[in-house]
């Protein structure tokens, strides 16, 4: 499913349905995010106390994207395939993205050097 937009609902789904799957084997999570609204929402930090038996979770700094490996991630796509691209419709744009990250899943050396900072 892809929304329209992130929000804390959004989020709430994404760790009701993903990250809680993560609690089945028994071990702790070190869970890092950014500063993104919707990660500092109450709903949402309700659910992380309510759950710190599982996970313990790290604030990024603000404006600090040399410590986040996503946006080495989003640079590279950004380069790979929607720089100087014109895109007519969301789904062209769902599309491309789709397609850089198949590349990468069929081929991770690819961002290899992107991610070696945080090796």
């Amino acid at each position: 499913m892809i929304d329209d937009w992130f929000n804390s609902a959004s989020y709430m789904v994404f760790l009701e349905t993903t990250l809680s799957k993560m609690f089945e084997n028994n071990r702790r999570i070190f869970y890092i995010h950014d500063g993104a609204s919707y990660h500092k929402d109450g709903d949402v930090w309700y659910w992380f106390r309510e759950n710190r038996k599982w996970v313990e979770v790290h604030n990024l700094p603000a404006y600090s994207p040399e410590f986040n490996a996503v946006e080495a991630l989003w640079k590279y796509t950004r380069s790979e395939g929607t720089h100087n691209a014109s895109f007519k419709s969301k789904n062209e744009v769902i599309n491309c993205v789709t397609n850089v990250f198949q590349n990468i899943q069929s081929n991770p050396s690819l961002i290899t050097g992107y991610l070696k900072p945080f090796c």
